[in-house]
């Protein structure tokens, strides 16, 4: 895998996010297609569920996610984000890092991430973490802050580690002296999608995140196959088949 980033229809991924603003490798244009991509393209995981392999190629994210209808988990939203990041002029790099939610301190770094410069200055960007996530960029300065909606994070430095928090919780941590290649991220994808430990291969997720709501499948219950797809649709922008639906409606707790 390489990055290939000419692949990308970079007109359909702006439709696609709704952003008809600059196009021009500045912070307020960072800013806004981080905040567009966010709110347009849901996260999730069905297709792991589903038992089907999740391949990073850009041409099939952007079958995917720019005219599929659907959504992804962090290695494909960042991925393509980043590639319509380059294609639009800024220098992006590319981050593993390692979830410490609950506390953990020592999982493997399977987190995609990134960092942007825009006008002589770095960022933090993610549009790709679900939960609790960032929603648009942030300095990637020690102490850092930024605040969007009812949401607050910032960036701390501690024991060599570049650590974010939603709130007083840590999301995860990273070291950002050594950029990862594309196989990294195939092997950290092969991980979050097969191994019997990632919560993607054992938790139905999806969510969608509003100007000041995070509207989630998690917690829901439905009767039917058809009234899941239905609500994927209307409220996540999630389009599945029928065949889909009946699979996953019984992998929902009840």
């Amino acid at each position: 895998m390489t990055w290939d980033i000419e692949k990308l229809d970079i007109d359909a991924y702006l439709r696609r996010i709704g952003y008809d603003g600059p196009h021009t490798p500045a912070a307020g244009t960072l800013r806004a297609v981080h905040l567009a991509h966010v709110r347009a393209i849901p996260f999730e995981n069905l297709d792991v569920l589903l038992g089907r392999d999740i391949s990073l190629d850009l041409g099939s994210l952007q079958d995917k996610m720019v005219t599929g209808g659907r959504g992804g988990y962090c290695h494909e939203h960042n991925l393509l984000f980043a590639a319509a990041l380059e294609r639009l002029g800024f220098t992006v790099t590319r981050h593993l890092a390692r979830i410490r939610l609950g506390g953990r301190r020592h999982l493997p770094r399977s987190h995609a991430m990134l960092t942007v410069v825009a006008e002589g200055r770095t960022w933090l960007a993610d549009v790709g973490f679900g939960g609790e996530g960032l929603v648009e960029p942030m300095p990637f300065e020690e102490g850092a802050s930024v605040q969007s909606g009812p949401w607050r994070w910032r960036l701390a430095r501690e024991d060599g580690f570049w650590v974010l928090y939603a709130g007083e919780e840590q999301l995860y941590a990273f070291r950002p002296d050594e950029p990862q290649l594309p196989s990294d991220f195939e092997v950290a994808n092969y991980y979050v999608s097969h191994h019997p430990q990632s919560p993607f291969t054992r938790h139905v997720l999806a969510q969608r995140t509003t100007a000041d709501s995070r509207v989630r499948l998690e917690g829901r219950s439905f009767a039917t196959a058809a009234e899941l797809a239905g609500w994927l649709h209307a409220e996540l922008g999630i389009d599945i088949t029928p065949h889909d639906a009946e699979t996953l409606l019984p992998l929902l707790p009840d």
